[in-house]
């Protein structure tokens, strides 16, 4: 059930409020597309034209980010994007990853060499049908065979180029990024973080502090704070809403640089996302889910 008591509103993704992505500015309720290709983020959807309406709701619902990869599919979303919504509406800014593929056996694979970051980016302008990338995350995956100095050089080289407008990290610790940020200048952080998996906890506050959008991803730990667990089920009841809304409306109380990008193929769940912005916790609220060893015991994972 979802606001039972205001079904007749329309919630708009911009009442969660803005960020600034460097000169950009974002709604905070944004759209992921990781879950618009089919099972395990391999292959075509079983229903594409409701992957498109996804995007087309997303927008006029006032998401003006979308999160992509050209490794979800692979290249999946990204056709999808071009096919919902080419020529993109004035505003709506398209931010993706590189550091990795997929093999065929539907392995994650790392890609952070140099020329390999060049050419995927080169290819993401043409497939995005883009000037210029508004925003690129550079994923980082522990124990790599590349320096992240080599990495974070070639993402440099490239924004230089005019073919990067902003640059954002993925998957680093904190002091990572304070390498990082003697390379390039970091517009965005997204890492895994979630009511569950709240070990980036410094991150977080460190962009809080420097004003630095942090997209969570898994913002829902997969789907699993949607179960009916502790005090998810009280506090869905006196909003009448669902334990995965309360979950994402504890996201964007946590920091005001707070970004999320909750990824779904149906319209329906999609509209009861955004729908959680009208949630407003109390701090007590808060602190009681943070608190809770029976959410805090939800199985989740790390990527």
């Amino acid at each position: 059930m979802t606001f039972q008591s205001d079904a007749h509103r329309e919630f708009n993704a911009s009442t969660a409020g803005t960020v600034q992505l460097g000169d950009l500015t974002i709604n905070r309720m944004a759209f992921g597309t990781m879950r618009l290709p089919g099972p395990d983020v391999w292959g075509e959807p079983a229903n594409p034209q409701e992957a498109r309406r996804v995007l087309q709701r997303a927008v006029a619902l006032g998401v003006n980010y979308l999160d992509t990869a050209a490794y979800y599919g692979p290249l999946v979303s990204d056709r999808l994007i071009v096919e919902a919504l080419y020529p993109y509406p004035e505003g709506l800014v398209i931010g993706t990853k590189v550091g990795g593929w997929r093999g065929s056996d539907k392995s994650w694979i790392m890609e952070a060499n140099p020329q390999q970051l060049k050419a995927t980016v080169e290819d993401n302008l043409d497939r995005l049908r883009l000037e210029q990338l508004p925003l690129v995350h550079f994923r980082y995956v522990e124990h790599s065979s590349v320096p992240l100095a080599d990495s974070l050089g070639m993402m440099a080289q490239l924004q230089q180029e005019g073919k990067i407008r902003h640059i954002g990290v993925s998957n680093l610790t904190l002091d990572q990024i304070h390498e990082a940020e003697k390379i390039v200048r970091i517009t965005s952080v997204q890492n895994l973080y979630n009511l569950v998996d709240r070990r980036d906890e410094d991150i977080i506050d460190y962009c809080t502090e420097h004003s630095i959008p942090f997209m969570p991803y898994f913002p829902l730990a997969i789907g699993k704070l949607g179960q009916e667990v502790g005090p998810l089920v009280t506090l869905a009841q006196k909003y009448h809403a669902t334990p995965g809304q309360i979950s994402l409306a504890w996201l964007l109380a946590r920091s005001p640089q707070m970004v999320l990008i909750p990824g779904t193929s149906s319209v329906a769940h999609l509209e009861e996302n955004i729908a959680s912005v009208a949630i407003t916790l109390t701090q007590e609220e808060r602190q009681l889910l943070a608190a809770s060893s029976e959410i805090s015991s939800i199985n989740t994972v790390r990527l």
